[in-house]
């Protein structure tokens, strides 16, 4: 092996470890990584540039625009406070409720975002019935990771495989994941339910005084909750048919973005910007160019072949490898710079040996997406409610959460395993 290939190895596996130990915070972390690996001549500049998936960046960050502006009209709270009262005040029914919310929210806003409009909702919610949120914080983890499965645009991994793979559009995306997707959450949520349906009992009296409360009083702008609505509907109404108008789905979020900023005022420019994650679009940017020093250096090609021997280019068992590979990797480091890996593996993959590579993208989504309600530490979304959950005074516990993340995630990847035989592989 080349000498630039192992120094590229070298500062890929120290800026890996580092991120895996969180004493640094990740997007230090995944810059100083790109940027050594440009100073240490890996890579030139332009080749890093020329690495960054600007498609991922710009639907990011078009989607969080949007949310960010719908969340100041108080519509996710109107949602959860309706839901908790359509049925009765039953602590189990709203943890379904509040379980399902999340879980479509992440299939459209992207999970992360949704977590953060639920957790505080979902705490005035338990507080007035003097119940433990953990439950239901638990609950919204792991239906937030499935629900963001379901589409292009709600997980992180599926934003960076639908950008890296333009055969693979928006449709594409809810014509293979969705219905699996549902067929999980709908276990996932029934076995929550069941389990946690004795530690989540109140009284009467608590029930009616959620009923008491009035959702219409959390809508504060009923002009501006129109004005998102509309913008909404059009933009996710544009990744419908973005291949057809031959238009990026970035394009089509930033779009949808700075219209809206356009109908709603140059103030809302100022609150929206701030609350882009720009933590987690330096993240990517640090990513995209750490692994553009693998994919030059050929290591990356040496992996995809090592790969293809494995499994000796059996399609079979090389979408399985990937599921299963994934979905365990996922569960302990961050699912995103794992997926930043995979997908020029994969690529290479198919110049080497394999002509079908869906049933291997459609793989890796499941087992990224899934396999983060492995542990605390498998997907951003949850360490983000551990963190808001922390500040509330109830601690999520690594093996509190590993104890019930852990068997629902290999369920549900052994459910992924059936769904890709029989649909991909018969």
């Amino acid at each position: 092996m080349e000498q630039q290939a192992i120094i590229a190895i070298g500062v890929f596996l120290v800026t890996y470890a580092l991120i895996i130990s969180e004493k640094i915070h990740r997007t230090i972390v995944a810059m100083l990584g790109g940027a050594l690996m440009v100073v240490l001549g890996i890579v030139d500049q332009e080749t890093a540039i020329h690495h960054i998936d600007f498609n991922t960046l710009g639907l990011l960050t078009g989607m969080m625009i949007i949310v960010a502006i719908t969340a100041q009209t108080g519509l996710f709270k109107f949602i959860a406070i309706w839901s908790a009262k359509k049925v009765n005040g039953e602590p189990v029914k709203i943890l379904i409720a509040l379980s399902m919310i999340t879980a479509i929210g992440s299939a459209f806003l992207d999970n992360v975002t949704t977590v953060l409009l639920m957790v505080p909702v979902t705490f005035s919610i338990t507080r007035q019935l003097r119940i433990s949120a953990l439950p239901f914080l638990i609950s919204e983890i792991l239906t937030a990771n499935i629900g963001g499965t379901a589409t292009m645009i709600g997980d992180p991994p599926n934003i960076m495989i639908g950008s890296a793979v333009k055969e693979l559009t928006f449709v594409a995306f809810i014509n293979n994941l969705t219905f699996i997707s549902i067929v999980i959450l709908i276990i996932t949520v029934a076995i929550l339910a069941l389990l946690y349906r004795k530690q989540i009992q109140t009284t009467e009296e608590l029930k009616a005084g959620l009923m008491d409360l009035n959702e219409k009083d959390e809508i504060t702008d009923t002009t501006l909750l129109k004005k998102c609505l509309l913008i909404l509907a059009l933009t996710i109404g544009g990744f419908f048919i973005h291949q057809i108008v031959h238009v990026e789905s970035a394009t089509i979020a930033l779009l949808g973005a700075f219209v809206l900023l356009l109908l709603t005022g140059e103030h809302y420019l100022e609150d929206a910007l701030p609350k882009v994650e720009w933590t987690t679009i330096f993240f990517f940017i640090g990513l995209f160019v750490l692994v553009s020093g693998l994919v030059e250096t050929g290591v990356i090609a040496q992996l995809a072949t090592k790969a293809i021997e494995l499994t000796e280019g059996n399609l079979v068992a090389t979408s399985l490898l990937i599921l299963w590979m994934s979905a365990i990797a996922s569960a302990f480091v961050d699912n995103i710079p794992f997926v930043a890996t995979m997908i020029p593996m994969i690529q290479e993959m198919g110049r080497i040996g394999i002509s079908d590579l869906e049933p291997l993208w459609w793989s890796l989504a499941l087992g990224a997406c899934l396999g983060g309600n492995g542990t605390l530490i498998g997907a951003s979304a949850n360490l983000i409610v551990a963190g808001m959950a922390a500040k509330e005074g109830q601690n999520i516990s690594f093996l509190k959460f590993l104890w019930i993340g852990f068997p629902l995630m290999i369920l549900s990847i052994v459910i992924s395993t059936i769904y890709i035989y029989l649909r991909y592989l018969i």
